[in-house]
């Protein structure tokens, strides 16, 4: 908690008089600009699929403008400025952009909005604080646990804002049920568990060849090491290739593992877990992607809490959707649905008081600006600390399923030591692939990932395996959009 406090301390008051990159503000001088400002001035970096909803968020919030839509495809980028001028807000004014470094030159900016593939999120945040703009930044925060450290020590630097994309933290019903969570109304919780099983088909093969003229493929690739362009990357199926996305588990399932981290007791709330494994496969596809369609994923805590969390993707006949949350708590009582409604079953709740966990009105995008405005990152829904935190949950269990081995598919797979909840929650994927998406017993292979220890302060594995586990804490990164150490941002 004392490190949640300085950091909340360090953003609130910036960096006192020092220079904010090469633009020449510092923190007290942009807090003035921002609180003389009428209108709130964004640039959508990113305008395919979620920046869609960014562009519309942002052009019918009453007090912000839309200045600059951000994209390396000249096309899209064509089709969404036209469309923003000839909507009904008629954002005559709004420019087109490819290359966000010249977006961050202009002084009138006051912040930007990322939408762009993961391998983006991270850097965008770094070069916004470096030029005193606030940021929102669509989950994950970051696409490795290095990147999101170097984030998160940019927005504590200079102090600007930094919201999550983690919708939930804006949601009134959200913010009751983790207060009731936390206040021991359901007793002591033992298990926060997410899941992220949503259906999605298979995304076949595209052999590699040049990228079309209206995609600027440097900008594309930006940070990442990439062989050559192929179709499956270009819009949205890059999320199943380990260089620009972190599969589902750190896709859709952020939203998930970021209320599964919320709901841990406080005392853990502000740490990283001790110990993670994950198991799993990407069955019956035979497709081009490289992510785990199919995933059981736990992490334990120092106080003995524990975080599960599924992924499962695979279509089949009777298939069942699951993204939510459920807590499993130690008097055997489970809260078995969250956000609008529940379903407590097992013990009786107990008669306490709780209150919810305050947040900042004004929805995900509405409680932005009002922090923005105040030039206040404590305002924030989900800040970089909880991004960094909450994120790098789910990359170390990333990185223990792509250190696994294979072994068959059968029920002797799931291995975890004496945890029979763990094994009964397996279990229940195991049988469902197996009886429903029909991966045959014996015939076909589980991926089982090791158990890796992690020491949280350094933020580096330890122990068995952890030189293999460290090299996958960061990416390879390409030279012009590299980042400084988290000591030289």
């Amino acid at each position: 908690m004392k490190q949640r406090r300085e950091f909340i301390k360090k953003s609130i008051f910036g960096a006192g008089g020092l220079t904010i990159g090469a633009m020449g503000f510092n923190a007290k001088s942009y807090g003035a600009i921002m609180g003389a400002n009428e209108r709130f001035r964004t640039a959508v970096c990113g305008v395919n699929g979620r920046g869609k909803t960014h562009i519309r968020e942002f052009s019918e919030h009453k007090d912000s403008e839309i200045v600059y839509l951000v994209d390396p495809d000249s096309r899209v980028l064509g089709e969404r400025v036209q469309s923003l001028r000839d909507g009904e807000t008629k954002s005559n004014r709004v420019k087109a952009e490819t290359d966000v470094r010249r977006v961050l030159e202009d002084k009138d900016i006051d912040a930007i909005s990322v939408a762009t593939p993961n391998n983006w999120h991270s850097l965008m945040v770094v070069w916004a604080a470096q030029a005193g703009k606030h940021c929102y930044v669509e989950k994950p925060a970051s696409h490795d646990v290095h990147e999101g450290r170097i984030a998160l020590a940019a927005a504590e630097k200079y102090g600007i804002v930094v919201q999550h994309g983690t919708q939930r933290r804006s949601s009134d019903n959200w913010a009751k049920q983790i207060g009731e969570i936390k206040s021991g109304m359901y007793g002591k919780m033992k298990v926060s568990h997410g899941f992220a099983c949503k259906p999605r088909e298979g995304i076949g093969y595209r052999p590699v060849t040049n990228p079309p003229s209206h995609l600027d493929w440097n900008l594309w690739k930006g940070p990442s090491v990439i062989d050559g362009y192929h179709e499956n990357l270009v819009h949205y199926n890059w999320h199943w290739f380990w260089q620009v996305g972190n599969g589902e588990l750190n896709n859709q399932g952020t939203h998930q593992l970021d209320v599964a981290y919320w709901a841990l007791d406080d005392e853990v709330a502000n740490t990283h877990p001790k110990r993670v494994m994950a198991i799993g496969g990407r069955f019956k596809w035979d497709d081009q992607g490289e992510t785990p369609n199919t995933m059981f994923a736990l992490a334990e805590f120092s106080n003995g809490q524990y975080v599960f969390f599924n992924v499962r993707n695979v279509d089949h006949e009777g298939y069942e959707r699951e993204v939510t949350n459920r807590f499993y708590f130690e008097d055997g009582g489970r809260l078995m649905e969250g956000g609008e409604y529940k379903s407590h079953q097992g013990s009786q709740p107990r008669n306490v008081n709780a209150s919810p966990v305050k947040i900042t009105p004004g929805g995900a995008f509405g409680s932005f600006i009002v922090a923005c405005k105040a030039n206040d990152p404590s305002m924030a829904n989900g800040n970089m600390y909880d991004a960094h935190y909450s994120c790098t949950m789910g990359h170390l269990m990333n990185i223990s399923y792509r250190m696994g081995k294979k072994v068959p598919f059968n029920a002797k797979a799931g291995k975890f030591g004496d945890n029979p909840l763990a094994f009964e929650e397996f279990m229940k994927i195991h049988e469902i692939a197996r009886d429903g998406m029909g991966v045959p017993v014996d015939q076909a292979d589980y991926v089982v990932g090791p158990w890796l220890e992690f020491d949280g302060e350094a933020e580096h594995f330890v122990g068995e395996g952890s030189l293999e586990a460290n090299r996958l804490l960061y990416d390879p990164r390409r030279a012009e959009f590299d980042l400084p150490s988290p000591g030289s941002v």
